[in-house]
C-alpha cells in the first residue's frame, strides 16, 4: 500500500464539507501548516474541527475561521484569538469548551477502540450539563464519549513512506493520540525518509495508524507568545 502523497493538496482529497476534523498541535506549536493552507483553497465548509484551540486570528486554524470554513469548535482553550470570540459571541460559531484532560482522553480513547470512559474532571460545572454521571468509590464522575472523527490531519518532525512518524519536542502534543484516532489520518512531515532510516526505539506513532504523508514546505513555526527577560545592564 502506498501512502505517500506528493503534497497537501492531494493529501486531503475526500474532505467534504460538513465532516469531522482532527488537528493536531498546541498553540500554534505543530499544527499542520501545510494541510490547514489547503483546505483554505480548497474551500470546504461546515467543518466540526476538533483542536486544542484555534490558533491566531492569521494563521493556524484562524485562517479557516476568517473564510466561516468552521461550523464547530471542539476545543480547550480560546483566548488568542479575536475571530474565533467575535464569532462565537455573535452566535456563528458553535463551541464546545472541554477540559484539556478530557480532550486528550477522548482523543486516546477513539484510538484505543474505548466508546466512553468516567473522568472527574467538569463535576459540578457547565461541563457537566446533560451528561451522564456515576459515583464510584464515593466519589462522582462524568461519563464522556470518544471522538469520531473521519479524518486526523497531524504534523510530525520525521516519517518514513511506511507512515511511522517521530516528533520534535513540545511540538508532539495532541499529535500522536489524534494520529491514532481518525479513520483516515493524514501526516504532513518535515523530513520523509526510506524505511529503516528511523530509529525504531524512537518512533512515536507506528505507520499502521497512518494512511497518508507526505513531505511538507515552507514551514513558519510561528511563535503565538514570546516573552523575555530584559537584559541587565552592568556597570
Amino acid at each position: 500500500m502506498n501512502k505517500v502523497y506528493t503534497n497537501a493538496q492531494e493529501a486531503i482529497l475526500g474532505i467534504e464539507s460538513g465532516m469531522t476534523l482532527m488537528l493536531g498541535g498546541f498553540g500554534l506549536c505543530g499544527i499542520p501548516e501545510n494541510c490547514i493552507q489547503a483546505l483554505v483553497e480548497a474551500g470546504v465548509t461546515n467543518l466540526t474541527c476538533i483542536s486544542n484551540n484555534a490558533g491566531v486570528d492569521d494563521f493556524g486554524i484562524g485562517l479557516m475561521l476568517q473564510q466561516k470554513q468552521v461550523r464547530k469548535m471542539i476545543s480547550s482553550y480560546v483566548g488568542e484569538n479575536a475571530e474565533f470570540e467575535r464569532q462565537l459571541l455573535s452566535g456563528e460559531l458553535e463551541v464546545e469548551l472541554i477540559p484539556q484532560g478530557t480532550l486528550a482522553e477522548r482523543c486516546r480513547a477513539a484510538g484505543a477502540g474505548i466508546p466512553a470512559f468516567y473522568t472527574p474532571a467538569g463535576v459540578g460545572t457547565e461541563v457537566a450539563e446533560g451528561k451522564e454521571t456515576r459515583v464510584f468509590g464515593g466519589k462522582t464522575y462524568l461519563m464522556e464519549y470518544a471522538f469520531d472523527a473521519e479524518f486526523a490531519i497531524v504534523k510530525a518532525w520525521k516519517g518514513d513512506t511506511h507512515g511511522n512518524l517521530v516528533f520534535k519536542d513540545t511540538a508532539r502534543n495532541f499529535n500522536p493520540m489524534m494520529a491514532m484516532a481518525g479513520k483516515t489520518t493524514i501526516a504532513e512531515v518535515e523530513e520523509l525518509v526510506a524505511p529503516g532510516e528511523l530509529n525504531p526505539n524512537e518512533i512515536h506513532v507506528p505507520g499502521i495508524y497512518v494512511h497518508r504523508i507526505f513531505q511538507g514546505v515552507g514551514y513558519e513555526k510561528r511563535i503565538e507568545q514570546r516573552t523575555v527577560r530584559k537584559r541587565e545592564q552592568h556597570g
